[in-house]
């Protein structure tokens, strides 16, 4: 493995600490106040991007496609529960009124 594989696999495993507290506080919180759909969906192309890159290059490295996968689900279950909680938080609108 070459420094700079090494310091990507780094960098993406390092992102993908963040991403399961971040879905385990979506999915507790069952709010969408504090989040940005925006943001979310900007990180989901993102790794969508660095996907593809991966499967383009001439030099692929299973271990790390792997990586950038599962970030990838990391940041649509994140997604989802996103809807989720918009409909939560809609519902408990209605509720109050």
């Amino acid at each position: 493995m070459e420094f700079y594989e090494l310091m990507e696999v780094c960098m993406i495993v390092l992102f993908g600490c963040s991403w399961p507290m971040n879905v385990i506080k979506s999915y507790r919180s069952r709010t969408t106040k504090g989040k940005s759909l925006v943001f979310l969906i900007l990180i989901f192309i993102g790794y969508i991007c660095g996907i593809t890159g991966k499967l383009m290059a001439p030099s692929f490295k299973w271990y790390v496609l792997f990586f950038y996968v599962l970030n990838f689900l990391m940041v649509g279950a994140d997604l989802v529960l996103y809807v989720r909680n918009r409909l939560l938080d809609k519902l408990a609108e209605v509720v109050q009124k």
